[in-house]
C-alpha cells in the first residue's frame, strides 16, 4: 500500500497542471476485470516482448509506462488506483529484454508508440518502475527525453549497469576471503545450478553467524558493501530498525539485509550475476586496485562502531583482515563483458526532464548508496534543482559513483 500511495504522490507532482479530460483516439478493445471501465491494448514489440496499456474514459492525457507492467499489472489495486483518478497506465515485461537494459530501455519508447497509436499522442508520459524497472525507467530519462515528459525511478539499480555489479562483487570477495577460503562457493562464473549456488552461499552465512568470528566478518562485508543495516526475516516479515547503537541488533540487520527475506542479497548476487555473464560472455565486474579499508571508511557510522565492537569481542584484529583483503589475488574484469554491460546503461547526469528517484532506507538490492552516486552525478552536471533530506546513511564511494563504469584498463 505505502509502494502505491508513493507513485501517486509522485505522479501527482510530475504530472500537476494536466487538464481534468484530454482528447484521445476511441479505440481498443474493453479491458477485463476488474478494470472494466477502461479500455485496453495489447500485443508484442518487434522483439517479441508483450505490452499492455489502459485508458479510463475520462482520461487526463498523463500515461504511466511501465517494465513490469504486462506481467499482472491489470489486477493491481495501483492500476484501479490511477484509473480511478484518470491516468492511463500500461508497459512491457522483461521476459524477453531480460539483463539487456539497453533493449529494456527503447522498449519503454516503443511500447509508448503503441499505446499512442491505440489512443491518441499523450500530453505527458512518465516512464516508472520498482526494482530493473526503477534502473530502467532513470535510462529512459537519459536516452529518451524528447519521448517523455518525467521518471520516477523507484528502489532502481542507479549505481549503473556496471558500477552496481562492481559493488556487488564487493560485498561476495570478502565473505568468500575472510570466511570461506579454499571452499567451492563462487564469487564470479556462476554455475548453471542457481539455485543449489544459493543455497550453498545462505547456509554458510547461517553457520557464520552462529560464531563471534563470523558475525564480525558478516558485518565487515556488508559495511564494505554499504549494506543497510536492516533487513526482512526469513519469513519476508519486517523486523525493527535497530538503535545506532545496538551492535548486536546492527549485525543482525546487516546479516539479514544479506541472506533474509525472500530475495536476500547474497540470493540476487548469484542468480542475476550468472544471467547476466551469460548474456555478456564473460564476467563484467573486477576489484583490482580497490582498497577496502577506504571503502570500510564510508560506511555509516552505526555500521563502522558496529564492526569494531565485533572485532573487539570476537578477539579479532580488523587491520589484519584488510591486509588479507589487500593481499588476495583479485578478480579481473572481461572487457568484451563490461563492454556489453556498459551498453545497458552509465548514468552520466546530464538529465532534460524531471526524475523523481524513491527508494527505501532498507533496500538490501538497490542500496541506498547507489541513489546517492546518481544524484551525485545529477549535481555534478547541474541538473539538480532540489535533492532529498540527507541521512546518516552510507555515502557513495568511488565504488558506486558512475567513475566505476568505465571500462578496466587491460591490465584487469
Amino acid at each position: 500500500m505505502r509502494t502505491g500511495i508513493t507513485v501517486l504522490a509522485a505522479v501527482a507532482v510530475l504530472s500537476a497542471g494536466v487538464p481534468a479530460t484530454a482528447r484521445a483516439a476511441d479505440a481498443g478493445k474493453p479491458c477485463p476485470a476488474p478494470v472494466t471501465a477502461a479500455r485496453c491494448t495489447d500485443g508484442q514489440l518487434a522483439d517479441g516482448t508483450p505490452y499492455t496499456f489502459a485508458k479510463p474514459a475520462r482520461w487526463n492525457g498523463t500515461v504511466l509506462v511501465d517494465l513490469d507492467f504486462a506481467a499482472g499489472g491489470l489486477s493491481s489495486a495501483l492500476t484501479a488506483s490511477l484509473l480511478d483518478r484518470g491516468y492511463a497506465a500500461g508497459g512491457t515485461t522483461r521476459t524477453i529484454s531480460s539483463w539487456n537494459i539497453a533493449r529494456a530501455i527503447d522498449n519503454q519508447a516503443e511500447a509508448l508508440g503503441r499505446f499512442e497509436a491505440a489512443f491518441g499522442r499523450a500530453r505527458y508520459a512518465i516512464a516508472e518502475g520498482r526494482s530493473m524497472g526503477g534502473m530502467v525507467a532513470a535510462g529512459v530519462a537519459q536516452v529518451h527525453p524528447g519521448r517523455f515528459a518525467a521518471a520516477i525511478p523507484m528502489c532502481g539499480g542507479l549505481g549503473g549497469a556496471v558500477g552496481q555489479w562492481n559493488q556487488k562483487l564487493d560485498t561476495v570477495f570478502t565473505l568468500k576471503t575472510l570466511l570461506f577460503p579454499g571452499s567451492a562457493l563462487p564469487v564470479t562464473g556462476i554455475p548453471a545450478d542457481v539455485p543449489g549456488t544459493q543455497q550453498r552461499w545462505l547456509t554458510a552465512a547461517a553457520s557464520a553467524q552462529n560464531t563471534a568470528a563470523g558475525r564480525a566478518r558478516i558485518a565487515l562485508a556488508a559495511a564494505i558493501g554499504q549494506l543497510p543495516a536492516w533487513g526482512l526475516a526469513p519469513d519476508g516479515s519486517a523486523t525493527p530498525v535497530p538503535d545506532d547503537r545496538d551492535t548486536a541488533g546492527v549485525e543482525q540487520g546487516m546479516y539479514l539485509a544479506l541472506a533474509g527475506g525472500p530475495l536476500p542479497y547474497l540470493g540476487q548476487a548469484v542468480s542475476s550475476r550468472r544471467t547476466i555473464e551469460q548474456l555478456s560472455g564473460g564476467n563484467p565486474s573486477w576489484n583490482t586496485g580497490v582498497d577496502y579499508a577506504r571503502q570500510f571508511a564510508s560506511a555509516s557510522p552505526s555500521e563502522q562502531n558496529a564492526v569494531r565492537e565485533l572485532y573487539a569481542r570476537a578477539g579479532l584484529d580488523l587491520r589484519a583482515d584488510f591486509a588479507r583483503l589487500a593481499a588476495e589475488p583479485r578478480v579481473r574484469a572481461d572487457l568484451a563483458a563490461v563492454r556489453y554491460l556498459e551498453r545497458g546503461i552509465v548514468f552520466t547526469g546530464d538529465l532534460r526532464i524531471p526524475v523523481l528517484t524513491v527508494n527505501g532506507t532498507g533496500d538490501q538490492i538497490s542500496t541506498v548508496a547507489q541513489q546517492q552516486s546518481y544524484g551525485s552525478l545529477v549535481r555534478s552536471a547541474g541538473n539538480a534543482s532540489c535533492s532529498g533530506r540527507r541521512t546518516s546513511k552510507p555515502r557513495a564511494t568511488a565504488r558506486t559513483r558512475q567513475a566505476n563504469s568505465r571500462r578496466p584498463s587491460t591490465a584487469c
